[in-house]
């Protein structure tokens, strides 16, 4: 006899709460479905299931998202660079204090005492009705700037290489839920054909009807809960045979009117209690352009100079989505106009390297105003016009320091984010530039602290 088994899976949800109702409504049918048709059902996530762009989830550290999570009753879930690089060390110790599924998660290392985080396990098992043991096991891309958040993260194909000899001879069926993203799930699925099936992610890719590689079955349903994908496989003598994925839509099914209430509380939620935090008392407005210099754009490159203690920096008028308004303003209009998970960076360069990066910056300018940039914590839609303070060339083209020459064998410091350096686009400051991120200071704080210290609320400000 064949063991039927079937696997529906989620990755890179970012908190699209828009799509929940119907992703958690064709889970709860599909798992009927299938089990009705003999099938063990499991129910996975492969990570970024949080983006701090939506209010409920930045006012609640990711909390509100647990909520929605157990809604669905995963058998396992793995992290993706959102869940360790936008909240704090301490959020993400706490964030699945209350899930009701495991966090499974093999390559990152708790920097306090070297160990696995306690909140993760190595590996979760379970048992088919024919006794088959299916093993899962998650890793996440590793990123170098974990370490800023105090987390270690360790090398993708050595620590495989490790697991699968600690584990030789305890399980069956080994399935993977990897946050690596597509070209390193193809790197694994070549290596170690121990793995039967790999759930994939954090590159946004759809595989319709996946990729069968030598034995192992790659698996990625896109982004933002647009699909849930769905594995099927046999098992037969504890093997695993006539694998097939696909992916189904969740456009097609509607929403009633109460489930659209629900999205519109939860959202209303987010927004009241970011609301509830007040910053600053402006005394007119700040303007923002996507396409030229305003004083919105001014405002945050001060902001960013004095957080960092230096005098020069850049930004770019993309970051910022709307005007600020004048009056009472708070968290929630902050983070409407600056939902970026982008953080601020202090560069130092000598003099030649600080000229050529703005003179990376000068040639790329007009090519990234419409460039429609995703990913790596931006949140808008286009990049927008490069706009610096403190630097600038002169018509001989020269590069001044405010009114001085930049000089070739002198060290400055700039402000800058850290979205710059992991973009193509000015390589100096990833291959010469001393960086320090601030990964206690996104740009939206930074700018928060700067109007709460120089336009404070009247009230606040006379003691009354």
């Amino acid at each position: 006899m064949k063991t039927k088994v079937a696997i529906l899976h989620t990755n890179d949800l970012h908190s699209h709460f828009e799509n929940f109702p119907q992703i958690i409504q064709l889970m709860k049918t599909r798992t009927r479905e299938l089990e009705r048709a003999g099938y063990t059902v499991f129910r996975v996530d492969d990570g970024d299931a949080i983006d701090r762009f939506e209010p409920l989830t930045d006012a609640t550290g990711g909390q509100a998202n647990i909520e929605f999570l157990n809604q669905i009753h995963y058998h396992a879930a793995t992290i993706g660079n959102n869940e360790a690089l936008t909240t704090s060390h301490e959020e993400l110790s706490h964030l699945y204090d209350q899930a009701n599924f495991p966090i499974v998660l093999d390559n990152v290392l708790d920097a306090t005492t070297g160990r696995a985080p306690t909140w993760t396990q190595p590996f979760v098992d379970y048992k088919l009705p024919d006794q088959t043991r299916v093993r899962f096991m998650g890793l996440t891309f590793p990123y170098p700037t974990f370490r800023f958040m105090g987390w270690i993260a360790q090398p993708v194909l050595p620590t495989i290489t490790n697991c699968l000899k600690q584990w030789q001879g305890q399980y069956d069926i080994l399935i993977l839920l990897s946050h690596l993203g597509i070209n390193q799930d193809r790197q694994i699925a070549d290596q170690f054909p121990e793995i039967s099936i790999l759930v994939g992610g954090h590159t946004h890719h759809l595989l319709p009807h996946g990729e069968l590689r030598h034995h192992t079955l790659l698996t990625a349903a896109e982004k933002w809960g647009h699909y849930v994908g769905e594995i099927t496989f046999t098992v037969e003598n504890h093997l695993v045979q006539d694998q097939t994925a696909r992916v189904i839509s969740i456009s097609p099914l509607a929403t009633d009117s109460d489930e659209q209430m629900q999205v519109k509380q939860w959202r209303k939620r987010g927004r009241d209690l970011l609301a509830n935090q007040l910053v600053a008392e402006l005394p007119h407005a700040f303007k923002t352009s996507f396409a030229d210099d305003n004083p919105l754009v001014q405002l945050g490159l001060r902001a960013v100079e004095e957080s960092l203690g230096v005098k020069a920096a850049v930004l770019n008028t993309g970051l910022f989505l709307h005007d600020l308004p004048a009056g009472i303003v708070n968290m929630e209009q902050i983070q409407r106009i600056l939902p970026h998970n982008i953080h601020v960076m202090k560069t130092k360069l000598w003099g030649y390297d600080l000229w050529r990066l703005m003179k990376e910056m000068q040639k790329n300018r007009n090519f990234l105003i419409a460039f429609p940039q995703k990913g790596m914590g931006f949140r808008g839609s286009q990049f927008g016009r490069l706009v610096a303070s403190g630097l600038h060339f002169n018509g001989q083209g020269q590069l001044l320091w405010h009114d001085e020459l930049v000089e070739p064998q002198k060290r400055y410091e700039i402000g800058l984010l850290d979205h710059y350096q992991f973009i193509p686009f000015f390589p100096t400051i990833d291959l010469v530039g001393e960086n320090t991120i601030y990964f206690d200071k996104t740009l939206k704080t930074v700018l928060a602290d700067y109007l709460s210290r120089h336009y404070p609320i009247q009230g606040e400000q006379d003691g009354s």
